[in-house]
């Protein structure tokens, strides 16, 4: 898998070296409760089957999942990924709370959704966030992923159903964004 890189982030692979900040950013409940299949309370068991799950996945091309790491420091700050199902790429992605609202995000999610379109040849690919995490959803439209429907998805840390928005980009409309 090949090693991104943006102005301020190396995004890699994930590393065993990394299970202790895993399990320490992905453990807050405000960023576990934004995902769908996380569980509350995340131990360092998790993270190691979530590695472990990664390399598996990338050894079948069914998923690409990229460390997040800051290369002023080499810190560990998330992941983001391609899960491959049902013939369509989900986008999805994470950071601790430490490094919300600084742009890391959109910056990894706009590495990565060219990745997709460029070397894995996908069309389109799709993303979701749920009704409570706005800031998400402000992620994905920055990156030109437009609306398409709303419907109740589970939340493994909640226990239950959140409505979640479904947004989706095609290569065309990124085309077109990178070439605005």
């Amino acid at each position: 898998m090949p090693r991104l890189e943006t102005e301020r982030l190396l995004l890699r692979p994930p590393e065993f070296r990394d299970v202790p900040a895993i399990a320490t950013w992905i453990g807050d409940w405000d960023v576990a409760k934004n995902l769908a299949s996380v569980p509350h309370p995340y131990r360092e068991e998790d993270a190691r089957e979530f590695v472990a799950r990664s390399v598996e996945k990338l050894a079948h091309g069914e998923g690409y999942c990229f460390a997040i790491e800051r290369k002023l420091d080499n810190v560990f700050m998330g992941t983001c990924g391609l899960h491959l199902e049902d013939g369509l790429f989900e986008l999805g992605y994470w950071l601790g709370k430490p490094f919300w609202r600084q742009g890391y995000a959109t910056e990894a999610a706009k590495k990565v959704v060219s990745f997709a379109f460029r070397e894995l040849k996908a069309t389109s690919l799709w993303a979701g966030w749920f009704d409570d995490n706005p800031a998400s959803g402000r992620v994905l439209q920055k990156l030109s992923f437009r609306p398409d429907g709303a419907a109740p998805r589970g939340s493994l840390a909640r226990g239950h159903e959140v409505t979640c928005h479904r947004t989706t980009l095609t290569r065309e409309e990124f085309g077109r964004k990178r070439a605005a």
